[in-house]
């Protein structure tokens, strides 16, 4: 964002301290008081622990062309400066402006799982065409989105928008900030059953993405689970009067499906209703990442990207680290990190993926806790565990005081010799290094919490103690 300090201060509501200041250029925004850039505006930002107009003086010394200061914070720092009532609303209602200013088009994607892989994919296909900006990392959040907004050249054409949440309303302000073209909804699944209870509750946080959707726009959703239909007949449903709706899914009954999925070294290739004969190919594995490339089709289709651009952008996509990097370990073992985060839904999906993978002597998974679950937290870890079988992996590792139940579980089908479970993390790392080989493939996987990356690069940067001739 490129904008003179009275052009900022009428888009975010605020008040020039000092006239003089009104032609003074800003480049950008920031609200880290750590990582100072020379010419932005610095945007203080008072949270519990710490509050941000206590270095705003630093901030304006070391270079920021301006600063915001919240009224009620007392007298402000000699330098360019705008007044606002609140620093983080006006920091959103800046962005908000940006936005409309710039008549980008926004893709904005939520769900419980694979909205960022997702938003990976629609970044890849639609930059083989239009000039896209995409959400970077997890700032998905009422701060991360409002900067990543602002971070965006002037020139975009598309902005894609990832909108997490760990509770109810909070999407609705990040679609009312976005005011997306097109939205996408991936799933419906049990990420934040500790602070919203129920699925339910869950899906309406997810459905409140509609809330921003501008009139005439393109809801993309998973028909899989009937939630996401019967909340959006919910009068208490905040949605535009005229919207146009897309499903995906396995089912049939959705506007698109997969007519075929094979496996192969290098990914997945498959073809869908929507493809006809003409087949796709991802550098990705696993059925999930199949219908997280159907939403991302239907959304580029939408923009009128050329097949032979999509078959590209598929084909080239990278996701965001930690999200089933498949990986050659020093000692030859492969390793899929997937331990950015973990669900129940996501768990299953990664062991469904290293179920279909061919070539490896002995599959293995290391499965860590699955954090804030709730009350059910016990049961749905032990459901992991039933979900488990000798047809799709050889052995089951366990790290964690709640994925002990995972174990538990896990030995309804599997033999005791192949279920292991660890409290001591550098326990379990000496135990894979001792028993696996350079022939086989290990699944990494947790919530983030758990750390578990530290299991993953150990067996891709350490040797083995297992040599294969």
């Amino acid at each position: 964002m490129k904008r003179t300090l009275y052009q900022i201060a009428q888009m975010c509501g605020g008040t020039l301290l000092r006239d003089q200041d009104s032609e003074l250029n800003i480049n950008g925004v920031y609200t880290d008081s750590r990582k100072t850039v020379e010419g932005r505006l610095f945007v203080p930002l008072a949270g519990e622990r710490f509050d941000g107009h206590e270095y705003a003086a630093e901030c304006l010394a070391a270079g920021a062309a301006g600063i915001m200061w919240q009224n009620d914070h007392g007298t402000p720092p000699e330098g360019p400066v705008i007044l606002v009532e609140d620093t983080l609303l006006a920091l959103q209602e800046l962005s908000a402006a940006y936005l409309r200013e710039s008549g980008a088009s926004v893709v904005a994607i939520t769900g419980s799982n694979g909205k960022t892989t997702t938003k990976d994919m629609v970044y890849s296909l639609l930059s083989t065409t239009f000039k896209v900006h995409k959400t970077q990392g997890n700032f998905n959040n009422h701060i991360g989105l409002p900067l990543t907004i602002l971070d965006m050249p002037q020139d975009t054409q598309i902005a894609i928008l990832e909108m997490g949440m760990s509770g109810r309303h909070e999407i609705e302000r990040l679609a009312e900030i976005a005011r997306p073209d097109v939205a996408v909804i991936t799933n419906i699944g049990e990420a934040h059953l500790l602070q919203l209870g129920s699925r339910e509750e869950i899906a309406r946080a997810k459905l409140e993405i509609v809330s921003g959707l501008k009139n005439d726009g393109l809801l993309i959703y998973n028909g899989d689970d009937s939630l996401a239909d019967r909340v959006l007949a919910e009068p208490s449903t905040k949605k535009p009067k005229e919207f146009k709706r897309f499903t995906f899914g396995m089912n049939q009954t959705n506007n698109d499906f997969p007519t075929g999925i094979t496996n192969h070294a290098g990914g997945m290739i498959f073809t869908s209703v929507s493809l006809g004969e003409e087949a796709m190919q991802i550098p990705l594995i696993g059925q999930h990442n199949v219908i997280n490339s159907l939403a991302a089709l239907a959304v580029a289709r939408h923009y009128g990207v050329s097949h032979d651009d999509m078959h590209k952008g598929l084909a080239e996509v990278k996701l965001t680290g930690m999200r089933i990097e498949v990986m050659k370990g020093v000692s030859g073992i492969t390793v899929l990190n997937d331990a950015y985060n973990a669900s129940p839904t996501a768990m299953k999906a990664a062991v469904d993926a290293l179920s279909g993978l061919a070539g490896y002597e002995r599959k293995a998974a290391v499965l860590g806790d699955m954090l804030e679950l709730g009350p059910r937290e016990e049961e749905l870890h032990e459901e992991i565990g039933h979900y488990l079988t000798p047809a799709k992996l050889d052995l089951v590792f366990t790290y964690g005081s709640l994925s002990s139940n995972i174990a538990k579980g896990a030995l309804r089908n599997m033999p005791s010799h192949a279920v292991h479970a660890f409290e001591d993390k550098a326990a379990l790392i000496a135990h894979l290094k001792a028993t696996m080989t350079p022939r086989d493939v290990v699944l990494v996987k947790a919530s983030r919490g758990m750390k578990l990356e530290e299991v993953a690069n150990a067996l891709i940067n350490e040797p083995l103690q297992i040599e294969v001739d």
